[in-house]
């Protein structure tokens, strides 16, 4: 199923979803060394972000946010790519610099922790990937 979208940051990626139903700070939320939301307050804390497809409403909380992505990336812990509902600044800077492929507005946003994910920033669009029973 394709779902169009726009684009943020440029790239391709693709993954297991990890979604939030909240929005979320990276600076104060995400440990930049280990990737896990620490945000005491968030429905994910605990949960490492590393290598997802993460998905939430959209970014909150300081401009120092872009900074801890870019640590994220320089960290080898960063999400493989971004999708939000609502793309805000911070976030969007941050992709960008860190070069993790980012979208949003995407037609649908009824997305499920655990599916597979494919992200074509470039072409605009996303792909949730059925996966076959072995």
């Amino acid at each position: 199923m394709r779902i169009k979208c726009r684009m943020i940051s440029k790239g391709f990626a693709e993954g297991e979803a990890l979604v939030s139903p909240e929005p979320i700070s990276f600076f104060g939320g995400i440990d930049p060394k280990t990737s896990v939301v620490i945000d005491k307050k968030h429905p994910l804390k605990g949960v490492c972000i590393k290598d997802k497809i993460l998905i939430f409403p959209t970014g909150k909380g300081s401009t120092v946010g872009s900074y801890v992505i870019y640590q994220l990336k320089l960290n080898k812990v960063a999400p493989k790519g971004i999708i939000c509902k609502e793309a805000d600044p911070v976030v969007a800077v941050g992709a960008i610099i860190a070069g993790i492929p980012m979208v949003d507005k995407p037609e649908k946003f009824d997305f499920k922790t655990g599916q597979y994910v494919r992200i074509n920033a470039d072409e605009e669009y996303i792909e949730v990937v059925e996966k076959s029973k072995s």
